[in-house]
């Protein structure tokens, strides 16, 4: 007869061992006191719970409306009202579990309780309160697996097997459990990071009497600080030296100086046009190499720019900086455009300004200052008198404002109703010689 593979026979064990605890706790007066005790623990809990949770849902609930950092601060703890029953009955379980130990010396009914329901806490809190798809990620696979090993009692055990686990990389080697440790740890830390950086982003953009320019600087500085403040927690928490990583920053600097001088370029050249403020948001600007658009975004390397058909363009810092950038609007300042006509000869030419000025000016968007509209005459041309209407309005004269087509309509109505033609190219042809017959 083949030999019990070893697997079988080690599992056979483990379940020996189990029938074994499970008798003792199921004929041991202690084990049947801890166990009344854990479920009365838990009705309790229950009990108190379901009187306690509306109260203190009356009282967490702000007004509608309210988006102070109180009321914010209320929604916040309002989140975590269903983890309430789970931590209750953990509470209420650990109670018991200090009034086992004094008298029977033992309590690993109560204990092992009260350890299901610091799991079942965990679950909760994965599954009805966590929403962000990373965090929920590492809840799933990491919160719920290591909160059910702990329940179970055998966290030495794997902690025991994972550290022994040894992974060599190069001249550094690590074992498994502190790779997982470094894992949650980072992405815990990086969320709380990328958190505060959206609430300081929301702060310093409500703040309305700062430039855009420096309200942009502003929120770059703080993403810096609050990432590079991570880092240095992750690292201090892992126990990885700082010094250590001196000799590797000064190798990536020497790089970034040779290789990245480009991305240095851009982000300095960022920062200064936040400072300067001759380029924000909203601004609309056109390059030299003919890129144009309004920005729309802002980031450290580049400036985004919209173009009136929807088109996004990527446009480095630099380019800002080293070319010449025309911008057209700052925060909606007025703009000059102008319509050229022309007049047949035959009209009386020192009509045309006093006809053609207050059809222009009665368009709604036409400004009268800094100038009202202006029509000059430009010159004497082949089929007739050339004209030119000046007028600001402010915007661009793109997208949704047509500022140029609608002037012209106007200008085409006035000249009709007044009578005066519009001419257009005429050619004379002179045949030479006989016609034949």
């Amino acid at each position: 007869m083949d030999e019990t593979p070893d697997i079988l026979t080690r599992a056979m064990g483990y379940a020996d061992q189990a029938w074994e605890v499970a008798r003792g706790w199921l004929l041991s007066p202690a084990a049947l006191t801890q166990f009344a005790l854990l479920v009365a623990a838990f009705v309790l809990a229950w009990l108190i719970t379901r009187r306690l949770r509306p109260a203190l849902t009356r009282l967490l609930t702000p007004p509608e409306g309210n988006v102070r950092a109180i009321a914010r601060t209320r929604r916040f703890a309002l989140v975590f009202l269903p983890l309430l029953l789970p931590l209750m009955a953990y509470a209420l379980t650990a109670v018991c579990e200090q009034i086992v130990r004094s008298i029977f010396d033992s309590g690993g009914v109560i204990a092992f309780g009260k350890r299901v329901f610091l799991f079942l806490a965990a679950r909760a809190l994965v599954r009805d309160l966590i929403s962000d798809p990373l965090l929920k990620l590492v809840g799933r696979f990491v919160l719920i697996p290591l909160a059910a090993i702990y329940a179970l009692g055998l966290h030495g055990v794997v902690a025991d097997r994972l550290e022994a686990t040894v992974v060599p990389l190069g001249n550094l080697s690590f074992d498994l459990l502190w790779l997982i440790k470094f894992l949650a740890v980072g992405v815990v830390i990086f969320w709380l990071g990328s958190w505060s950086n959206r609430q300081s982003t929301t702060f310093i953009a409500n703040q309305e009497e700062m430039r855009p320019g420096t309200r942009q600087l502003a929120v770059k500085a703080a993403e810096i600080a609050i990432f590079g403040a991570a880092f240095l927690v992750l690292m201090n928490i892992m126990g990885i030296s700082l010094t250590s990583l001196a000799v590797l920053g000064g190798a990536i600097g020497v790089g970034l100086g040779f290789g990245l001088q480009k991305i240095a370029a851009n982000f300095i050249s960022g920062v200064i046009l936040l400072l300067e403020g001759q380029a924000t948001i909203g601004d609309y600007v056109e390059l030299d190499g003919g890129e144009a658009g309004t920005i729309v975004r802002t980031t450290a390397r580049a400036m985004i720019l919209e173009t009136f058909d929807g088109r996004w363009i990527v446009v480095p810092n630099e380019d800002f900086i080293t070319t010449r950038v025309v911008n057209y609007s700052d925060s909606g300042s007025a703009n000059r455009y102008e319509v050229e006509f022309s007049v047949s000869y035959d009209t009386d030419i020192n009509l045309i300004p006093g006809l053609i000025e207050p059809a222009v000016a009665a368009h709604p968007e036409v400004l009268d200052t800094p100038q009202p509209p202006d029509c000059e005459l430009r010159g004497f041309g082949d089929s007739g008198v050339e004209f030119a209407v000046e007028f600001w309005v402010n915007g661009i004269d793109d997208g949704q404002h047509k500022f140029t087509s609608q002037v012209r309509f106007l200008v085409w109505n006035a000249l009709k109703d007044a009578g005066i033609e519009i001419p257009y190219p005429q050619r004379v042809v002179h045949m030479k010689g006989e016609s034949a017959t």
